[in-house]
């Protein structure tokens, strides 16, 4: 069904029309959750929660834009209010993870030569999961504007936007979790 279509059943409250959004949408927005939320039962609880919000917000949807990529964009912020939400521990530090580098500035223990080009290994599937366990070991503050910015392909100011700090703050973050997760890929890479 084309999306304007779809808008227009949706404004006038046809059912049908909420059964098709979420039949054609919920594995897409399911699978951008869990990217965000660790805990399955949270990253369902986004998607409805963002299934609501997107039925009760119908009126306010620009028919400019493509329907997916603005569902897309209420699932990552119902993905990051549930993450504000459960922020009540401290935050972990993530020098631990960085590389370490000696007086003279180079690294302490050098980063591995890869063999592969980073696409060859990306498409392999033990490398995914690997990479997908080391992106989850990342403190979330870090991994999440690692998934933003990377895998959600949002711009810095977006980003910014979404998560109440600064573009600067972004862009030190994602280096810092871009170097962290180097550093755990090596560790991983060398047994």
């Amino acid at each position: 069904m084309e999306d304007a279509v779809l808008v227009s059943r949706l404004r006038a409250r046809d059912e049908n029309a909420f059964e098709t959004l979420l039949r054609t949408y919920m594995a897409r927005l399911l699978r951008v959750a869990r990217r965000f939320l660790k805990n399955e039962e949270d990253a369902r609880d986004a998607v409805q929660d963002a299934f609501i919000a997107a039925f009760r917000g119908i009126d306010r949807f620009q028919a400019g834009s493509k329907l997916s990529t603005w569902l897309h964009r209420i699932v990552v912020n119902a993905a990051l209010m549930k993450l504000r939400s459960r922020r009540r521990h401290p935050e972990e530090e993530i020098d631990a993870l960085l590389p370490r580098f000696a007086a003279d500035g180079h690294q302490v223990e050098e980063s591995r030569d890869w063999s592969m080009s980073a696409e060859e290994m990306v498409q392999r599937e033990e490398t995914r999961e690997l990479v997908r366990q080391s992106i989850d070991k990342l403190p979330e503050s870090y991994r999440v504007v690692l998934l933003m910015r990377d895998i959600e392909e949002m711009s810095t100011e977006e980003t910014a936007e979404a998560l109440g700090i600064t573009p600067t703050a972004v862009k030190v973050r994602l280096h810092r979790a871009r170097q962290a997760l180097r550093t755990l890929l090596d560790q991983d890479l060398r047994r």
